[in-house]
């Protein structure tokens, strides 16, 4: 019996040595919001849409019971909604770094990668936008 005890110690000591690599996909978040550096771009809101990849790093298997114990894409919407509610920004590169130290905030998250389009803003195309990927610097930690 010693022995079978000595085999389930081990199999549960090996358990912690996984690192899962966790992504949260958010995809064609649309939101109207005052964005633009032109003044008839300051006049009224705009569709603006939104696709995230948030990446993240867990040494546990997520815990069905706890909501702390995954990175939650209802939050990260919430909080992109929260950034752009009451405050205009001129460019697509301020709203994205906004977004950045807003969700690097949770340590776990390691890298995100963010698109914003302007859906509106010029008739030949269906959207323009940015594409932008920021990663933590380990250096840091």
């Amino acid at each position: 019996m010693k022995k079978n005890n000595l085999k389930v110690i081990k199999i549960n000591k090996t358990k912690s040595l996984f690192n899962y690599e966790k992504k949260v996909l958010i995809k064609e978040l649309v939101l109207g919001l005052k964005l633009g550096y032109f003044d008839f771009e300051k006049e009224k809101p705009q569709k603006v849409k939104f696709n995230l990849e948030v990446n993240y790093q867990d040494k546990q298997p997520s815990n069905d019971k706890d909501i702390k114990s995954i990175v939650n894409y209802a939050k990260i919407v919430r909080l992109i909604k929260k950034l752009v509610k009451n405050k205009h920004y001129n460019f697509l590169e301020t709203l994205a770094e906004d977004v950045f130290d807003e969700l690097f905030k949770d340590k776990r998250i390691d890298k995100i990668a963010l698109q914003i389009e302007k859906l509106e803003i010029m008739k030949d195309c269906s959207s323009v936008g940015i594409q932008i990927s920021k990663k933590r610097s380990h250096d840091q930690l």
